[in-house]
């Protein structure tokens, strides 16, 4: 017979597998409601309006003809929505897409491999485009032109080259640097699309949407609040609407308003105008270890112990944008601007700064 020992120690195991077992639901449910963050319909997408304007005319024009669109290229900095729009183009042409980046196709077989499986109508979107290799790019000319790809097989007098028939399908290609795609690829491109930073009154939107799907309550205040420190970008707003509602749940009753939202930026680290930590490192490393520049970007990287894409890729573009810096042949500058964010003064012993200033 069981003793009521045994009878209880069952009872907590049960206990504690029941807990587990909704921990995991809970944390599948989740994940499926950060998914729907993204828009699914051109109608649904919030900002870049030149673009999606232009780019929904030939999805639409494609789509009567019943024929593929032509081979895409969306550029511009990280977080924009890239990635959303190939999304939204697959579902509005009601076919599938198959995503990839550029790291991932190390060798022609990987391309190849993936290019014969694709479906007439079917759409690759290979982000991170820019990072090919030449050897997969070479493959990808013919593909995307004639839609079939030549390979060698054996060597010597032994060697035959195979041509292999393709579907015809869309190439669709992501990137934060276009300049580093080759003249050959980027003219195989018959779309090509520049995606800029957002409003605020756009970000704004996009904060209101995101908080509607998560079941989130915020005025128009704090959405604005969280939308002036996004740096422009989306991805970025939905982050730090995420940590906002986190710090309202716990220290408030979970909804949101302007005081709310800069007190929890503010614990993040995120200033009025959206510089993190990072950024501030950056601007006060170039201001008072470099007295204000020229400074060269290896220079700042090696100070900072910071990875240098990461300075150019993610720190340096929204600083310029703001005019906190500019990049000069001898280096990079800080601006008066960007002294005056920071509470310094400007160096007035330096000529070149004195120059820049003046």
């Amino acid at each position: 017979m069981s003793t009521d020992k045994e009878n209880n120690a069952r009872e907590k195991i049960i206990e504690s597998k029941n807990i587990s077992n909704n921990s995991n639901l809970d944390k599948q449910d989740d994940e499926k409601v950060l998914k729907s963050l993204r828009p699914k319909k051109f109608s649904d997408y919030v900002g870049q309006k030149s673009v999606v304007e232009s780019i929904s005319i030939a999805v639409k024009a494609s789509k009567d003809r019943k024929d593929t669109l032509d081979h895409s290229i969306f550029h511009g900095p990280p977080g924009l929505g890239k990635t959303t729009i190939a999304h939204i183009i697959a579902h509005e042409m009601d076919t599938k897409l198959f995503h990839t980046s550029g790291p991932a196709l190390e060798r022609p077989a990987d391309v190849v491999g993936l290019l014969s499986n694709l479906k007439n109508g079917d759409i690759l979107f290979i982000d991170e485009i820019h990072r090919l290799s030449t050897s997969v790019e070479e493959y990808l000319y013919s593909a995307m032109e004639d839609f079939r790809v030549d390979f060698v097989t054996g060597s010597g007098a032994f060697a035959k080259t195979i041509n292999l028939p393709l579907s015809q399908f869309t190439l669709i290609g992501s990137t934060t640097r276009v300049g580093m795609l080759s003249a050959p690829l980027r003219e195989r491109f018959g779309l090509s699309y520049h995606l800029d930073y957002y409003s605020v009154e756009e970000l704004s939107e996009v904060v209101i949407r995101s908080s509607k799907i998560l079941d989130v309550k915020i005025n128009e205040e704090g959405a604005n609040e969280i939308a002036n420190r996004s740096r422009g970008t989306p991805r970025i707003s939905n982050r730090l609407l995420k940590r906002v509602r986190d710090y309202s749940q716990v220290k408030y009753d979970g909804k949101i308003d302007q005081n709310i939202s800069s007190e929890a930026l503010e614990i993040e680290g995120i200033d009025k105008l959206g510089l993190d930590r990072l950024d501030r490192v950056y601007l006060e490393t170039l201001s008072k270890n470099y007295a204000g520049g020229p400074a060269g970007i290896q220079a700042l990287s090696a100070t900072i112990n910071e990875d240098q894409q990461t300075l150019e890729d993610v720190v340096e573009p929204y600083l310029l944008k703001i005019g906190f810096i500019i990049r000069t042949p001898q280096g990079r500058k800080c601006t008066k601007d960007a002294f005056d964010h920071l509470g310094l003064i400007p160096p007035k012993n330096n000529t070149i700064q004195k120059n820049f200033f003046e």
